[in-house]
């Protein structure tokens, strides 16, 4: 009954029983309870007449929980329905909302003990701003002005409401608002500052009230980021900031502000969007301020930065040991030095050339720059993001200049020197004596930057190997993402610092590790972080170099494994042997003894059983093989036989403690090995004496089974059968075409056992229901024929094209494995089977269009009755069936027009079902086969009849995951497709009418119109809080913007803002592909440097004669 009152909104709501409701609702009553009263608030909340009672709520409860509910009800309207609603409902609801704020905030007692209301009220109120202002609310600012110097608690407020507006506008108004929208605002906020400026100043200069103070620098901070320098400084601004820092209450506040005022780039961004804005500043000077960055500008930089420096020496002085001071500080004085390196950065980052430019100015430079790296030692990861990223940035722009010599006007440029105004003759002189002063001015603070690297260097990907909480030496469990991020950008800092100074770098490196040996430095963290940074340079210096370089600290290595004792300790220098050694293949290449030394070390630490050094021996024996390969397929200089030849013959005894993971990767390896020999039958009898123990192990089996068949159902025999196939497999992953003379030894029995297996499975299964697939027999035998099908996979994958290797292999798995697959229960179908003639179409392409229709038989209508239940089950069947479904829609899209009408329509509904899916694979691999079957539909005979059939459904499909946060990622996708479809209607290629023409209400002019008609019901329909104007509008845009796809994505960009679809939501997914795009860009630059994509990572196959 209660209830039923509540959601009768035909007159004042019930304020008590609705307290009552949302008390039940927070309360620790039955669970019953709370269920009942959410379903009422939802309801309520549903209800779009509910907003109507907001005032009547808001005046009469005293419960806050309740007032937060009927302030979230108007939030949803301002949000998606305020421009729908009449103008005096809006004025009502502006002028209420600002007169609660403006009586809680005018007495002192009423703003402490609301404030969460009151809070909740201001950001009320911006929302409506970003609807009202300027347009419908011009006096908004003059009056917010006018409001705060009645009282000192309306001022703070209004500072609090100020800085919200400025956030809205600069920080969180991509994919909240339109671009026009933005600008707008911005320009209204730019042309009416004079007033807020004024307010704060005298805020700051008249107040003692220690919050208002408080409050004003908070909201200076949100401002100073996009306000002319005008305002900054031709007014007493600095001044006054400069007098708060001391001030202790103030100075974390007051830092913050200042380092605002040194990121200038933001300005510069404001320039471009406002030139007529900032010229119409009224005072001469700040036209200047808004257009010039002159000496004027450069000077108070220079003044506010030496003021600074001698107050910040009278505060912390630059001996403190930062690292302790950090570690034992509160949490005012630990946001204090973390606010140091943010002003710090972005001084250096804006102004450094301007401290270059006289020697004064340099000592304070170099005081600024001792302050940063003693600030980047301390023990906190965001403290040392934020220095990391700024000596990156240095060392990339000294580096840079010093790289680019050969070309005078990049250097100048980079120098910030304008090439036409140096004179042609003798420019390069000049700059490069320049050039060289410059390197010789940050001579001292890079190599103390070089020792930071050194002893801060995070662990690189490799390291399997790590010390616990109780400080014992493990096997690394997890990857730390944010670790290997760090590695990655420290790793590039210490290239270009070498490249600096090579001799520098060298030598600190070896100093460091004369200290392990001498044990005078000896900790398993200073060895590591040392061995890492030594690891990470490779590939920077010159090959002599490297070679003198590599000679000492490998020797070091050795020699400090020898005289080092206890078992963690050789743990933990094995780790930097191997880790150090894998990054340097060039060296190993050219130094075959030490290549033989150290892959001999790796057969040595391959025994020893501490937890992770044998994983990371056999992964670092591959990678040096993958790098060296020809090297050990040669006879050497002294030698008999080449290494291969050695190594298989001692096989037996190297492998001997390694557990099956790790064997399989050193088959792995060794296949590369014989893959490198170019003589077949050195190669083939490479092969059979590397494949002699599984092949042994494998006929022993066989033979067996031949005399019993029920031997083959013991499960030791099943795993034997496992290991030796997954040996198999890794040998065939490096062989490839080379593995042919083995894969047909094993193919014909192992399709038997295959069959066989499959058979036991389905047996056990039909026996013991649902539950006989998870038992441990059948999951075995399961693996058994996975591990077929991806052995077959692999070769095939890796094989060359030769035709004659996919007929030999393909028809006898057709029944073994496709009607194997066919015949099944669902539980025991295996999804390998779907990406193994996924593979083979992939591979063998056109050639294989004849057994399509076979393997549609098997496969199709029996996955979809599968994964289409639900979008949970079998989840490893789902995007493997539309893989396979695309390698047949891309390469025998032939066999598809000879389906039946009934079969393309399952196929379609498939595809549409496959980008609904919220699994981001099988959307995106959905959406591509989409593009593709409609491209190859456009240029078939069957055009008018698909697209007469389908392109309303696709249409309406695309637009509904288009606008359903669920789906962003596919953001790149549906644009494509929806750029096809209407380009496609408006091409002419399409000759018969889309419509029904016996059902159309009237007959379209051509199938342009009817499109555009039938998107603007849909979309009219889809979002009834959007006015017909606004769908049409949007409708026409994709009309005309369809032949460019960057403004054809920025309309819908814009489309999926305005309809409140993605408000508030991280939009990042809608500008991926620029993302992707950057990414691409720097991955080019990299290439160009040596040194900053590791040797090994290199996919040169780095030829080694």
């Amino acid at each position: 009954m209660a209830a039923e009152k509540l959601r009768d909104l035909s007159h004042p709501v019930d304020v008590a029983l609705l307290d009552a409701t949302v008390a039940a609702f927070y309360g620790t009553g039955s669970k019953e309870e709370r269920t009942a009263a959410d379903h009422i608030l939802r309801d309520l909340q549903n209800n779009p007449d509910m907003w109507l009672q907001v005032v009547h709520i808001l005046s009469s409860t005293q419960n806050l929980n309740t007032k937060f509910f009927a302030l979230q009800v108007l939030e949803g309207v301002i949000k998606y329905r305020w421009n729908a609603l009449p103008a005096e409902q809006r004025d009502g609801m502006k002028n209420y909302i600002s007169e609660v704020i403006v009586k809680l905030s005018s007495d002192e007692i009423s703003f402490r003990r609301e404030r969460l209301y009151v809070n909740k009220l201001n950001i009320i109120l911006v929302q409506i701003l970003k609807h009202e202002w300027p347009a419908r609310w011009r006096s908004f600012i003059p009056d917010l002005v006018a409001a705060a110097k009645t009282s000192e608690t309306i001022c703070e407020n209004c500072m609090a409401i100020l800085k919200l507006l400025s956030e809205e506008v600069f920080d969180f108004s991509r994919g909240e608002m339109t671009q026009q929208k933005i600008k707008e605002l911005k320009q209204s906020l730019n042309s009416e500052f004079q007033l807020i400026h004024e307010l704060c100043l005298y805020v700051l200069s008249a107040s003692q009230r220690a919050e208002l103070i408080r409050a004003t620098l908070a909201t200076l901070h949100a401002f100073l980021s996009w306000i002319p320098l005008g305002y900054i400084f031709e007014s007493p601004l600095l001044e006054t900031l400069l007098k708060f820092f001391p001030v202790p209450a103030y100075r974390n506040l007051t830092l913050q502000c200042l380092t605002e005022v040194c990121c200038t780039v933001t300005f510069r961004m404001l320039i471009v969007l406002f030139p007529k804005i900032i010229m119409a500043v009224h005072e001469p000077g700040l036209q200047v301020a808004a257009l010039s960055f002159g000496d004027f500008y450069n000077m108070q930089y220079v003044n506010m930065y030496t003021i600074f420096l001698v107050q910040l020496q009278n505060i912390l002085p630059p001996t403190t040991n930062f690292l302790e001071a950090y570690a034992n500080g509160n949490t005012e004085e630990q946001a204090f030095i973390q606010n140091l390196a943010l002003f710090f950065t972005s001084f250096f980052k804006s102004h450094i050339r301007v401290l270059e430019s006289s020697q004064e100015n340099i000592n304070a430079l170099l005081i600024g720059l001792e302050y940063l790296i003693n600030i980047s030692y301390v023990d906190d990861t965001e403290v040392f993001k934020v220095c990391l990223d700024y000596w990156n940035s240095l060392v990339l722009e000294l580096f840079e200049a010093h790289h680019n010599l050969d070309n005078p006007a990049v250097t100048a440029n980079m120098m910030g020197l304008q090439t036409p105004m140096l004179p042609l003759l003798g420019m390069v002189d000049g700059l490069g004596s320049q050039l060289m002063q410059r390197r010789q001015l940050y001579a001292g603070p890079m190599s103390k930057l070089r020792l930071l690297m050194i002893c801060r260097m995070a662990k690189p990907e490799e390291v399997l190997i790590v010390e616990d909480e109780n400080g014992n030496i493990v096997r690394e469990t997890m990857k730390d993402n944010d670790v290997l991020v760090q590695y990655k950008i420290m790793r590039e800092t210490l290239i270009y610092l070498a490249h600096l100074d090579h001799e520098d770098t060298e030598q600190l490196m070896l100093k460091k590790l004369s200290k392990q040996l001498s044990g005078e430095d000896w900790t398993w963290n200073n060895l590591n972080t040392l061995c890492w940074a030594i690891g990470s340079i490779s590939g920077s210096m010159v090959e002599e170099q490297e070679n003198r370089f590599l000679v000492m600290v490998i020797r070091d290595l050795l020699n400090l494994c020898e005289i080092t004792k206890g078992k963690d300790n050789k743990a933990v220098i094995a780790s930097n042997i191997m880790y150090v050694v894998g990054q340097y293949p060039r060296f190993l290449r050219a130094h075959w003894k030490f290549l033989k030394t150290v892959v001999n070390k790796l057969f040595e630490f391959m025994h020893e059983t501490h937890p992770g050094v044998q994983d990371m021996a056999c992964d670092t024996f591959l990678k040096i093989v993958q790098k060296c390969k020809r090297k050990f397929v040669i006879v050497q200089v002294g030698e008999n036989e080449p290494f291969v030849s050695e190594l298989l013959t001692t096989l037996p005894t190297t492998i001997a403690d390694l557990e099956p993971h790790q064997i399989h990767s050193f088959y792995e390896s060794v296949g590369h090995m014989i893959q490198a020999e170019s003589d077949p039958h050195k190669r083939d009898e490479y092969l059979q004496r590397l494949m002699e123990l599984p092949n042994q192990k494998w006929g022993e089996i066989i033979g067996q089974a031949h005399q019993s068949v029920d031997f083959l159902k013991d499960q030791d025999v099943i795993r034997a059968v496992l290991n030796i196939l997954q040996t198999n497999t890794s040998a065939a992953n490096s062989l490839g075409t080379y593995f042919m003379s083995q894969i047909s030894l094993i193919f014909l029995d192992m399709l038997n056992v295959y069959r066989m297996y499959s058979e036991l499975i389905s047996t056990s299964i039909q026996q013991g229901g649902p539950y006989a697939s998870r038992t441990s027999f059948v999951k075995l035998l399961r693996s058994v024929k996975r591990e077929t099908l991806k052995l077959i996979e692999t070769f095939l994958d890796k094989a060359e094209d030769q035709p004659h290797i996919g007929k030999q292999f393909v028809p006898p798995m057709m029944d073994p494995v496709l009607g194997d697959y066919a015949r099944n229960l669902p539980d025991a179908r295996e999804s390998e089977v779907l990406s193994l003639f996924a593979t083979i179409i992939n591979k063998y392409k056109g050639a294989m269009i004849e057994d399509v229709p076979r393997i549609f038989e098997a496969v199709f209508q029996c996955t979809l009755e599968m994964i289409t239940k639900n979008f949970e089950d079998y989840p490893e069947h789902r995007l493997k069936f539309f893989s396979l479904l695309r390698a047949i829609a891309t390469h025998c899209f032939l066999a598809l027009m000879h389906l039946s009408s009934e079969q393309l329509k399952l196929i379609m509904d498939s595809i549409i079902w496959a980008f609904r899916h919220t699994e981001r694979n099988i959307a995106e691999t959905g959406l591509n086969l989409l593009l593709e079957m409609l491209k190859n539909f456009q240029a078939s005979e069957f055009c008018n009849q698909f697209y007469r059939t389908y392109l309303s459904t696709i249409e309406q499909e695309i637009f509904a995951v288009l606008t359903d946060t669920f789906h962003k990622p596919g953001f790149k996708l549906h644009v494509l497709l929806l750029q096809h479809l209407f380009s496609l209607v408006e091409s002419g290629v399409l000759t018969e009418p889309l419509w029904d023409v016996a059902t159309a209400p009237y007959p379209y002019p051509n199938n342009g119109m009817f499109v555009r008609e039938y998107t603007i019901k849909l979309l009219s329909s889809s979002f009834p809080n959007m006015t017909a104007a606004e769908v049409t509008q949007f409708v026409n845009g994709l009309f005309e913007s369809r032949a460019d796809l960057s403004s054809f994505k920025n309309h819908i960009r814009d489309f999926l803002v305005q309809s409140k679809e993605f408000s508030a939501q991280d939009n990042k997914d809608l500008y991926a592909e620029e993302a992707a795009a950057q990414k691409e860009r720097d991955r080019q630059r990299m290439l160009s440097i040596p040194g900053l994509i590791a040797p090994n990572e290199i996919q040169d196959e780095m030829v080694d004669s």
